[in-house]
């Protein structure tokens, strides 16, 4: 049998609870924090009680968009009853955000397009679309218009 034996000062033993405590801290903090913005940019999104103009550009700048303060256009559209191949990609589009506009088949909504003033590569004309049934948005786009133009969901591109 072996016994060993190690003389350790009380201050080193001190200085690893102090190292340990700082280290504990530092990642409990982190943490909280990442929770914190997980949690704000999740309602920060909501789709729901969207009734006003206000409500509208909150919801678009939750996404980074800057837009104009008024709408260029506002539609009433009604969801088809029956896709067909036209709208397959569309419907592609907001699934991949997590919307379903086959819920909304036959429905009357309101299209609200604005126009996006801070688009990444510098673009004009670019406008973001948001598809509103009863104060909830259930569909939304970006895109261009342009000859070659482009449409995609309304995360900004990196």
């Amino acid at each position: 049998m072996f016994i060993v034996t190690a003389k350790i000062r009380k201050g080193r033993i001190a200085a690893v609870a102090l190292a340990a405590a700082v280290v504990c801290g530092v990642l409990l903090t982190g943490s909280v924090l990442a929770e914190g913005r997980d949690a704000a940019a999740s309602a920060a999104v909501s789709p729901k009680g969207i009734k006003t103009n206000e409500d509208r550009i909150a919801y678009l700048s939750s996404y980074g968009w800057m837009v104009s303060d008024q709408p260029v256009s506002v539609e009433e559209l009604i969801i088809p009853e029956e896709f067909d191949d036209t709208y397959s990609q569309y419907l592609e589009l907001q699934a991949a955000q997590g919307f379903d506009l086959t819920e909304y088949a036959g429905k009357r909504v309101k299209r609200y397009t604005y126009q996006v003033n801070n688009y990444p590569t510098g673009e004009s004309g670019i406008q973001a679309g948001l598809l509103i049934y009863k104060n909830t948005v259930i569909g939304g786009d970006v895109l261009s218009a342009q000859l070659g133009g482009f449409i995609h969901g309304l995360e900004m591109p990196s």
